[in-house]
């Protein structure tokens, strides 16, 4: 017997012919070309124009800081943990301005924000930049004191994790208020929250911060 089957095999198919005629058909359009808006907006003299007149301006806030900061060099002399802690304390507060205005920025524009406290996004975001300054503020407690102490420094441990604690709390919880504020004021204004939102948050920490740590200071120590 033959072992080939009775059917008919038909006729060889055409060796140009599409072998799969609906893969053209369902397959994905052109994207569509970029609206010239959208490109106006990624432009290098867009950039260029609304960041510079805005450094500039906070260039000039940053200078301001380190007026604020002269004023307190003679309790900064006098205890070395405190000259330790100041620029980790506000350059802290400045990264996570910068990672909470990142997280806001994506999902602003993935359009999944909604400035509103019951917003889980928003209390996400804010659950974790409590969360990181509680860990990072009590570390840095225990780092300052220990080289402050190397330094020749009599601050206890005691009042250095108050003084680290408390206002890293506060400096966490005015993060939080300014990258807020500004994310929504960049796009209430039309400004990519990208462009604008670290730079301002990191200058005004700088200057807040300070102040904010040595309140607390004048409060524990009472100097």
């Amino acid at each position: 017997m033959s072992g080939r089957s009775g059917t008919n095999p038909g006729p060889d198919p055409d060796p140009d012919s599409d072998p799969n005629p609906d893969l053209e058909s369902d397959s994905a359009p052109d994207d569509p070309p970029l609206s010239d808006a959208f490109v106006d907006e990624w432009a290098i003299s867009n950039i260029v124009t609304t960041l510079v007149p805005l450094l500039v301006a906070l260039s000039a806030l940053q200078m301001g800081s380190g007026t604020v900061l002269e004023s307190f060099e003679d309790q900064l002399l006098e205890n070395p943990s405190l000259l330790v802690l100041v620029p980790v304390m506000i350059g802290t507060a400045g990264n996570l301005g910068s990672i909470m205005c990142a997280r806001m920025s994506t999902q602003l524009h993935l359009g999944t924000l909604e400035f509103s406290p019951a917003n889980p996004n928003v209390r996400a975001n804010v659950g974790a930049v409590y969360g990181l300054a509680a860990t990072v503020f009590v570390l840095l407690g225990f780092a300052s004191w220990g080289i402050g102490r190397a330094l020749g420094g009599t601050l206890g441990l005691v009042p250095l994790l108050i003084i680290t604690i408390v206002s890293g709390m506060l400096l966490a919880t005015w993060v939080v208020i300014v990258s807020s504020v500004s994310v929504y004021a960049s796009y209430r204004l039309g400004y990519d929250p990208d462009d604008t939102t670290i730079p301002v948050v990191t200058n005004v920490c700088d200057i807040t911060g300070v102040l904010i740590l040595f309140g607390v200071v004048w409060v524990v120590l009472g100097l």
